[in-house]
């Protein structure tokens, strides 16, 4: 299976994000992948609750919605829509949707860990004051793959990633807008430690660039793990895609070679 991840500067203009999510899954599918991962708040990554919940949609209806449902049918491709922010009922969730290559919605993750924190250089993100907290571990099957879905600061939290592993996950899927302060020092180190522990491939799709005015950067750094803990492939310093072939023989045998699942005590 050929995958691929798309790395994009979104920033408040909806339409203008959209527009570019549909450039950027164009240029990727001319290199026939079967799966393609857009990052954390592709459709709007704004400044503060009012922004956020302004581009919110509720499911089946919505822009970004169907922006994603088309292109993984035009293409013929399953889009993992990074995440938007959907409304549902009065509370908003960090979502991430799924769907199949005649765009079908097959999945839905709302964000688990929410990122509270307070950043060197004096900024505080609070994503607790516009999100609301999910609660459901989930995957979804593509290509004869388990994919498990995570979302940015979850990447913090290995039992989590441990959790999907034990639900049969072959591949783990990060979209993200990680910080850039955090994400130098932090982004890589932790997504090999996720794919050498879980002994996946881990697809991470980020956000690059400034946002918010400029007062806010993201790291970027989209990258392909093997199940070893080797990137395979990456994305520069600018918006495009990186694309790499997933190895299930190859994962098969760093799994025989080192049974980590199999010993387990806690």
């Amino acid at each position: 299976m050929r995958v691929a991840v798309v790395q994009m500067n979104s920033r408040g203009d909806k339409a203008a994000n959209l527009d570019a999510a549909r450039r950027h899954v164009d240029q990727a599918a001319q290199d026939k992948p079967d799966l393609v991962v857009l990052p954390e708040y592709w459709a709007c990554l704004g400044d503060g609750p009012a922004e956020f919940h302004a581009s919110a949609e509720r499911f089946p209806d919505g822009e970004a919605y169907s922006t994603m449902a088309e292109l993984a049918r035009t293409h013929g491709i399953t889009v993992h829509g990074g995440s938007i922010v959907e409304k549902d009922g009065d509370a908003y969730y960090n979502t991430s949707l799924v769907f199949d290559p005649q765009g079908r919605e097959i999945a839905r993750y709302r964000k688990i860990h929410l990122f509270d924190v307070d950043v060197p250089g004096g900024v505080s993100h609070r994503e607790s004051e516009t999100i609301s907290r999910g609660r459901d571990i989930v995957t979804y099957s593509c290509g004869g793959y388990t994919i498990g879905c995570s979302i940015c600061y979850d990447l913090r939290f290995p039992e989590l990633f441990r959790a999907l592993r034990d639900r049969g996950a072959d591949l783990i899927v990060l979209p993200a807008a990680f910080t850039l302060m955090t994400g130098k020092d932090h982004w890589e180190v932790l997504l090999r430690a996720r794919a050498i522990e879980t002994q996946t491939h881990v697809l991470a799709s980020g956000q690059i660039g400034t946002h918010a005015g400029g007062r806010k950067a993201c790291y970027g750094h989209s990258m392909i793990i093997d199940p070893w803990g080797h990137v395979v492939a990456q994305v520069g310093d600018h918006p495009g895609h990186a694309v790499a072939r997933v190895d299930a023989e190859y994962q098969a045998r760093v799994r025989q070679n080192v049974p980590v699942a199999d010993h387990h005590v806690l």
